[in-house]
């Protein structure tokens, strides 16, 4: 196997959700880079992988970009892989991709499950391309402005939102958003998935006075005419970019 760094997608939930080629390189690589060892583990023992683990989370990313140009620089591949999804989207990983390519070295990635094709699949609302963003900022003002440019955007956005906040963020959808409705994934994947489709309020509804567990993706479709309308200082199209600003997550 080539040194060099592999940037290998793992399930989102089910952990048959994996290509062969992924299995492959986990067992032929020297180490595999995790953003929690404890839950890659898991998934190594599910497909019988017995290959070393080392952590590379948010905190100490940086810390680790020497061992990865150490161990590639001594001729062993690495993997890089985060829990869920492929690395470096809204996962820890670009700093050791961006420092091995910097470095000259071989660096490729393995496609395969991501939260955000899933969703946008899904939802119903894509087919001309979407925009990834992610997390929303959590700032007040700054917070409120984007996603009212989101809201007012001409493709379908993928957001992603902890259980904890969804129902902040459904009251704000609210004000932005209106009577327009929104696709609401959760776990996907896995056992308990849910696929919602509705209105912020009838979404807030569906989730109050109950624990709301695990992984959220919410899609919000493109603005109609009618709905640019209803703000007469907003621009005629507020263009959110092409066929995709990200891809994962994981």
């Amino acid at each position: 196997m080539q040194a060099g760094l592999y940037i290998v997608a793992t399930p989102i939930g089910n952990l048959a959700d994996i290509t062969l080629r992924a299995l492959e390189t986990l067992k032929a690589a020297a180490v595999i880079v995790a953003e929690d060892t404890r839950w890659t583990r898991k998934l190594l023992e599910h497909h019988g992988i017995h290959t070393s683990l080392v952590s590379c989370h948010k905190f100490n990313e940086a810390a680790r970009v020497d061992f990865v140009l150490g161990k590639i620089h001594n001729g062993v591949a690495v993997a890089l892989v985060t829990d869920a999804g492929t690395p470096a989207i809204s996962d820890p990983g670009s700093r050791v991709v961006a420092a091995v390519r910097a470095a000259g070295f071989y660096v490729t990635a393995l496609p395969g499950a991501s939260a955000v094709t899933t969703a946008v699949a899904l939802c119903g609302f894509g087919g001309n391309g979407f925009l990834f963003e992610g997390f929303l900022t959590r700032g007040g003002n700054a917070r409120k402005q984007r996603l009212r440019e989101l809201a007012l955007g001409d493709r379908p956005v993928v957001l992603y939102e902890s259980p904890y906040r969804l129902l902040k963020l459904l009251a704000e959808m609210e004000e932005a958003l209106r009577d327009r409705s929104i696709y609401i994934g959760r776990e996907l994947t896995k056992h308990f998935e849910e696929n919602l489709v509705g209105t912020p309020s009838e979404l807030i509804a569906k989730f109050s006075g109950r624990a709301v567990k695990g992984e959220i993706v919410i899609v919000i479709p493109p603005a109609t005419r009618a709905e640019r309308q209803r703000w007469p200082e907003a621009p005629e199209v507020v263009s959110l970019g092409g066929d995709g600003a990200g891809s994962d997550a994981t």
